[in-house]
């Protein structure tokens, strides 16, 4: 797991600055990661234009890390999540992810599937996806996320078979809010076996994480 996509800092409920949760992925031996902090109408405007001011000046003077920045809309009305996308794009997000419907949360029926209506880029930990929704994930092109987190990566499996079935793209993410939350690539690499995820698939799965890196580190904001 060499780039993590979803982070967070104290810009939302993370417990390190954007540069120790930067500095701490280092570390631990990732080549980059997304600061993707909880955003609703409330903040989205301040996190993203902290963050992307964090980007400009961490990027500038790291020569082989970098940081894209994205947000997670979290817990909102599943009619709100296409309009925030729009807001998010528009100021510069690298990437939007959308906090799905994990069965440890009381997340609103109707955020998966809103989520994918919205194009966002990444479905984070979606629980008891259903299969038709992940069908549509895989026509959309848009990724579902196997996670390292706690008590969210109990349907690991659940989505796993629902993205094999479905051909849906897969990526795996720590959803870092802490230290601790960073496994690094051999643990992530077991939890994703015991999700009863194939050798094979790891290895796609790790480098739709590079892939989608890639893209946004290239983009208009890289």
């Amino acid at each position: 797991m060499i780039y993590d996509l979803h982070t967070h800092s104290t810009h939302s409920d993370g417990m390190l600055i954007p540069a120790e949760v930067a500095r701490t992925a280092q570390v631990q031996g990732y080549l980059g990661i997304a600061l993707t902090d909880h955003v609703d109408s409330s903040n989205i405007y301040h996190v993203l234009e902290s963050n992307l001011k964090f980007k400009d000046w961490f990027n500038k003077s790291s020569d082989t890390f970098k940081v894209i920045i994205g947000v997670e809309i979290t817990h909102v009305n599943p009619k709100d999540i296409a309009p925030l996308t729009k807001i998010a794009r528009d100021n510069g997000a690298d990437i939007v992810i959308v906090h799905g419907e994990t069965i440890s949360e009381p997340v609103m029926c109707g955020t998966n599937r809103a989520a994918i209506d919205a194009n966002v880029d990444i479905l984070a930990h979606p629980g008891l996806i259903s299969y038709e929704d992940a069908c549509y994930a895989a026509e959309k092109n848009i990724y579902l996320e196997i996670t390292t987190r706690k008590s969210h990566a109990y349907t690991n499996a659940h989505v796993a078979n629902m993205a094999r079935k479905a051909g849906a793209k897969l990526v795996i993410d720590n959803d870092a809010h802490g230290p601790s939350d960073f496994v690094g690539t051999d643990k992530a690499c077991k939890i994703m076996l015991g999700a009863g995820i194939s050798d094979d698939e790891i290895k796609v799965i790790i480098n739709n994480n590079k892939i989608i890196f890639d893209k946004a580190i290239g983009g208009k904001n890289g």
